[in-house]
């Protein structure tokens, strides 16, 4: 090293302690042990992955439920479905529940319950994890409950 000026020896002196402390690899870990951050990214993979569906995926569920004894005109009258399909349900021993298929496509979901004079109801519908709720109590009260879908895709 005697032709070099003293900062090229300095500069050999650097590199080479930085590889040594450093860590350099040697042939037995090149390339055999994954580091501990990439391990970490296949575990959080695999749980991403791994998610298990609800039995409501891809399901709209409409629920009445409550008091409401028949009326003059007869018992309670559930209607329910979307823009596209209207069904109508029956309230037997204090609930009505369905399930329908989810149509991307549809505009709303729906469901609807009037009293027949008297009784305290509510009503949900459930789509995507998201649900509206709604009440009716007393007289010829309707209980309504609504999801839209929204520009996204979602619903609301």
């Amino acid at each position: 090293m005697g032709g070099y000026p003293p900062s090229s020896r300095l500069f050999v002196v650097i590199a080479a302690l930085a590889a040594v402390i450093g860590g350099g690899s040697s042939d037995k870990d090149s390339g055999k042990r994954p580091d501990k951050a990439a391990a970490d990214t296949k575990k959080d993979d695999t749980k991403k992955s791994g998610t298990k569906k609800d039995a409501t995926d891809g399901k709209v569920v409409f629920k009445v439920w409550g008091t409401a004894p028949a009326g003059a005109l007869g018992g309670l009258d559930i209607g329910y479905g979307s823009d596209s399909d209207t069904r109508k349900g029956t309230f037997q021993d204090g609930t009505f529940e369905a399930t329908l298929t989810l149509d991307k496509d549809a505009l709303y979901y729906d469901v609807h319950a009037q009293l027949q004079g008297s009784g305290d109801i509510n009503c949900s519908v459930t789509a995507d994890g998201k649900t509206k709720k709604g009440h009716a109590s007393g007289g010829y009260d309707i209980c309504n409950a609504q999801l839209s879908s929204n520009f996204t895709g979602g619903w609301s």
